[in-house]
């Protein structure tokens, strides 16, 4: 009987040292794409008043675990039953990603807003209905996109225990998936709350000393970060559709070898998006005339 303990407390030993090793493996593989999920998704957390700023990153971090819980049993299922379904979803997502960042492209330099325009006067009421919705919208798109970036991070965790039995694949990428959540809305959170932190430091410091001068600038530097976020976060959006095309493509894995592949990726990545908008665009004028 003891001895049959032992054995049982053996085996869990070498499967944790297994899983450790491989999620080792699996989170290093995935740092890239958690780079750019970390660009994405500050650029989506930020925007909204301080006192919103945690309750609305709270939300979506919820839904990108919801997208989690989903995506690694499917994950898991597809790779044993119909490994070929993973490429089509992964594709799917790369053409949605690019429409994504092809959009706040030209966004950005066809319907930026006119300085010149007056101000209309809005009531209360509506001003906080509007807000409540566009809170709601950023969001569902913040939501979206950590959908299709997770289907990205669990594909390539999955891929790098593909060999190993089905208990080591399940807890390896389900850590990997946590790893990921926690790790990137963890940092989005700090990023957020710079501002704050730093009104804090200039008040207790009485605006005096080392730690005044550390809250003037957390102060001045959250606004440039969240630029820089956002500008990173679209290219990033177009890299990462980009890879998803070429390695999951054939005809592109081979398209252009002398093109450093981060080249490669970006300009599929935009012709891609350019094609989405356009696409999106037409569809929504036919849906109007129907109207």
């Amino acid at each position: 009987m003891a001895s049959g303990f032992f054995a049982i407390l053996d085996d869990i030993a070498a499967l944790m040292d297994d899983v450790a090793l491989t999620a080792k493996i699996a989170t290093r593989k995935t740092a890239g794409i958690l780079g750019d999920d970390l660009a994405v998704n500050a650029e989506k957390a930020t925007g909204f008043v301080s006192s919103r700023e945690l309750p609305v990153l709270w939300s979506i971090t919820k839904g990108s675990l919801v997208n989690k819980a989903i995506i690694v049993p499917i994950a898991l299922v597809l790779n044993a039953f119909f490994p070929a379904a993973i490429a089509v979803v992964l594709v799917l997502g790369g053409f949605y990603l690019a429409y994504e960042g092809v959009e706040k492209i030209v966004e950005f330099i066809f319907h930026r807003p006119d300085p010149a325009h007056k101000a209309t006067v809005v009531q209360p009421a509506v001003a906080k209905q509007d807000e409540a919705g566009a809170e709601k919208a950023k969001i569902k798109s913040a939501v979206t996109t950590d959908f299709i970036l997770s289907v990205e991070i669990v594909i390539i965790a999955l891929g790098t225990v593909a060999a190993e039995n089905l208990m080591i694949q399940i807890v390896t990428v389900s850590i990997v998936a946590i790893l990921a959540t926690v790790g990137v809305y963890g940092i989005v959170a700090i990023i957020v709350r710079m501002d704050d932190t730093g009104f804090k430091l200039i008040k207790r410091s009485e605006d005096k000393g080392f730690f005044a001068t550390l809250g003037h600038f957390l102060v001045k530097a959250l606004p440039v970060i969240i630029k820089i976020l956002g500008v990173v976060g679209t290219i990033a959006l177009i890299l990462v559709s980009g890879g998803i095309f070429v390695h999951n493509i054939h005809f592109f894995h081979d398209l252009m070898p002398n093109i450093p592949s981060i080249i490669k990726e970006f300009i599929l990545g935009l012709l891609a998006g350019l094609l989405a908008v356009g696409v999106a665009t037409l569809g929504k004028k036919v849906i109007a005339l129907f109207k």
